[in-house]
């Protein structure tokens, strides 16, 4: 995905409050009837989100900025019930990398020193230079953003840090099927031979020992909205032609002409599809059921040659 362009100016201009009414709840977020004893949250990621409100529980409500999987991520721009809601929060969580720069943009033009700001790409120490920004599919990523949410939670409700800290150990254990479902699958499919539209799973990918075939290169215009280059077109198109990959991950959230060309000429050949996202697919789906579902497709369209297009 591309640096996103800045929000509108006026989303951005707008006084925010710290009106708490201002919040939604994310899917699956539970609210004490006392808002005292409440703390607004903010994920710009429903992925996000969703990890905060499996953290605080009944203490949170959390507001998920992005949440529709069947929308284009690179065209959002901040509204300004959006500024009032990042506004609002006390706990913030956002990727990085350029992902969700209006965040940063809000958040400045909100200051408060009293807001906690997890950026996932300081949190995890990466470069600016880092090429693929989907950290969510890491499967090391989720475990320290969860931790950095129990400290954040615990130093805002020292009384409930306790609290806090069991619900972080419970959801570093409801990852092991996931993490058990990788391991299985490089043990039985070791370089599996993939293609792609662009990075969005390359590190679950690269977790579960599969070669990705697509160039980077390739990869990168796609994600940046670049034209790539005939070769790279002619390339990827004799990937699937010559059978060389066994899947064909597609990035359901952000189509065009030429991506979905390559998803003719896959099914063409007979190159099962995984779709991928770029936020997670709601309702019913927490951060490690996506994940898990997410690897079990990519599982039954090596093993099976059954397609999952969409989640």
């Amino acid at each position: 995905m591309p640096v996103r362009t800045a929000a509108a100016a006026a989303a951005l201009a707008v006084a925010v409050t710290a009106a708490g009414s201002a919040c939604s709840s994310a899917s699956g977020t539970t609210a004490t009837a006392d808002s005292a004893a409440t703390i607004t949250a903010v994920g710009a990621e429903n992925e996000y989100a969703n990890v905060i409100s499996q953290i605080g529980g009944r203490y949170v409500r959390v507001t998920a900025i992005e949440s529709n999987p069947n929308t284009d991520p690179h065209s959002f721009e901040a509204s300004a019930s959006v500024a009032q809601a990042v506004g609002a929060a006390r706990l913030v969580v956002q990727n990085g990398l350029g992902y969700d720069t209006y965040m940063n943009k809000i958040e400045a033009a909100a200051p408060d020193s009293a807001r906690k700001v997890i950026d996932v790409q300081r949190l995890l120490g990466l470069p600016d230079s880092t090429p693929n920004p989907h950290l969510w599919y890491q499967p090391a990523t989720m475990p320290a953003v969860a931790r950095a949410i129990g400290r954040d939670l615990s130093a805002l409700q020292p009384a409930r840090a306790g609290y806090f800290a069991a619900r972080v150990r419970a959801f570093g254990r409801s990852l092991r099927p996931w993490y058990q479902a990788l391991a299985r699958f490089k043990a039985a499919y070791p370089g599996t031979p993939v293609a792609t539209t662009e990075p969005v799973g390359n590190y679950l990918l690269q977790a579960a020992g599969t070669r990705n075939l697509t160039p980077f290169g390739f990869q990168a215009d796609i994600m940046n909205g670049v034209d790539p280059s005939p070769q790279y077109v002619s390339l990827q198109d004799s990937l699937f032609r010559n059978h060389r990959v066994r899947v064909f991950l597609y990035n359901q959230q952000v189509t065009s002409s030429l991506t979905q060309s390559f998803l003719s000429t896959a099914h063409r050949y007979g190159i099962p599809v995984v779709g991928v996202y770029e936020t997670m697919p709601a309702p019913g789906y927490t951060y490690q059921s996506w994940m898990l579902a997410e690897t079990g497709a990519l599982r039954k369209a090596v093993a099976g040659q059954i397609s999952t297009q969409r989640l």
